[in-house]
């Protein structure tokens, strides 16, 4: 039993949403936080006390949820901060030469077609054999490899991809 209607708490939104942006000052932030506190409100609804106000009730779960965010998103800032200065010299700061580069990379796997980035990250990023991978894609192992060769390809060369497409004999190539 809740003690409060669906009706009560459409009341209230105005007043959560007011209270989240002022504490996020973001809107969507705001009603991602509302959302939450909302769906926290009915997971809770046993700790409901009828005789405390519904308002004051909602709105102070608002603002632990609030607070909660805000304190881990200070310790993963600590952490990551700690990491950065642990890592202090272990890693080299590549330069804009090495900069451009990576960029360049990353939009030649953007280029890819989907199911040659889908191969990539699978056994790639993912770490899985080409057996899982073909498992996961639906595909027979022989395709994963070619996949995987022709995206390899095109991540080094994007004109050694082009030589490595399939060309159908006689016609045109489809674009």
């Amino acid at each position: 039993m809740s003690g409060w209607s669906s009706h009560e708490i459409e009341r209230e939104l105005p007043r959560l949403r007011g209270y989240a942006r002022a504490l996020t000052r973001d809107a969507v932030a705001a009603d991602d936080l509302v959302q939450e506190a909302l769906l926290r409100a009915y997971e809770r609804a046993s700790t409901y006390r009828p005789d405390r106000a519904l308002r004051s009730w909602l709105l102070s779960i608002l603002h632990n949820l609030f607070i909660d965010q805000k304190r881990r998103e200070g310790s993963e800032q600590r952490r990551n901060a700690r990491l950065s200065q642990l890592s202090e010299g272990l890693v080299a700061h590549g330069g804009q030469e090495q900069a451009v580069f990576l960029r360049e990379i990353a939009a030649r796997f953007e280029a890819l077609p989907e199911e040659h980035r889908a191969v990539i990250s699978l056994i790639s990023v993912q770490g899985l054999s080409y057996h899982e991978a073909a498992t996961t894609l639906g595909v027979p192992v022989g395709t994963v490899m070619s996949r995987l060769h022709r995206a390899r390809a095109a991540l080094r060369e994007p004109q050694a991809a082009e030589a490595t497409r399939l060309h159908i004999v006689g016609g045109k190539d489809a674009s």
